[in-house]
């Protein structure tokens, strides 16, 4: 029976369509692995940010149901206000703290961060979701491209400020099945070169995320944090509904809701199964990093953005 589940999986995998579409979680239930028992996260607290809507407050909401404390970040108050009245309507029981922060911006990424430390003892796991989709070449407070910035600078600063609290915890970072169409950039990581393309942007960002994800476990296994990256499939999502009109309206009979893009992160941050560190998931099984082992980036391509990253930041 397992031959024939994996194999059925792998088909929906390289299908595309319905690996990515609402069938995918509708056949897999199935056979993926159970769900986080209730309660499992009952006084953790749990930070996600990109949390005034779509996936963000999605996997807000189910990491509450589970007993998380929540900390919804994000860079609008308005909004966030709007997301907590939303999820506690969802969540009756949810304990959910408001935090404003732009994680593009390098300095504000730092502040925030030293305010969590004195305000936390422990952190379970931060959720690496804000995402942005420019029209056009835009720059963040310090001068980098905003998708690398908002994608790649902010998570991994916010990442290695927050460490001490995270040993012992998990770091989900969600990225995108379009990275699959893109490999990691050579150099030229903010854009600077040839016709600016908000997709592009994004999914050059996306693969980085991925490749960063790997280095982060191989940094902080030593202090017992878990890193893991995902893709939540195609989401009938604001993030998707305003940047990718087009293909929102062609595929959207079977997107699937905002639950069903982030129930792997929700999964990723409360189960107690053994899944290890430095994978990367969809719908709770591991992927391969490249659809097929073609345009592989190199390890020297690989130092070189953590190079990069490094620098820019000044972490870890």
């Amino acid at each position: 029976m397992a031959a024939v589940t994996d194999g059925l999986d792998w088909l929906l995998d390289k299908s595309v369509v319905l690996g990515y579409s609402k069938v995918g979680p509708a056949l897999r239930r199935a056979w993926w692995p159970a769900d986080p028992r209730p309660g499992v996260l009952a006084g953790r607290t749990v930070v996600v940010t990109g949390a005034s809507g779509g996936l963000g407050l999605a996997t807000a909401s189910g990491l509450a149901g589970l007993g998380a404390h929540v900390r919804l970040v994000g860079r609008d108050t308005e909004r966030l206000e709007a997301a907590q009245r939303q999820l506690v309507a969802e969540v009756p029981s949810a304990q959910a703290d408001l935090d404003v922060c732009d994680l593009s911006d390098l300095d504000a990424v730092e502040a925030y961060a030293a305010r969590l430390r004195e305000e936390l003892p422990t952190l379970h796991a931060l959720v690496h979701n804000a995402g942005v989709l420019p029209p056009e070449r835009r720059v963040s407070p310090q001068g980098h491209e905003l998708t690398y910035a908002t994608h790649v600078l902010g998570p991994h600063a916010l990442t290695f400020a927050l460490g001490d609290l995270l040993a012992g915890g998990r770091v989900v970072v969600v990225s995108s099945g379009g990275m699959y169409a893109h490999p990691l950039p050579e150099d030229d990581y903010e854009y600077t070169r040839g016709t600016y393309s908000g997709t592009t942007a994004y999914a050059r960002t996306k693969r980085m995320q991925v490749v960063l994800a790997e280095r982060w476990a191989r940094e902080l296994d030593g202090q017992g944090t878990a890193v893991h990256s995902m893709h939540p499939g195609w989401a009938d999502t604001p993030g998707v509904t305003d940047s990718l009109p087009g293909f929102a309206k062609v595929a959207g009979p079977i997107l699937r809701d905002a639950r069903g893009g982030a129930d792997t992160v929700v999964w990723l941050v409360a189960t107690e199964e053994p899944i290890g560190t430095g994978r990367f998931w969809h719908d709770r099984r591991a992927r391969a990093t490249h659809y097929a082992p073609v345009r592989v980036e190199s390890g020297a391509a690989r130092e070189r953005l953590w190079q990069a990253v490094t620098e820019a930041t000044g972490r870890p």
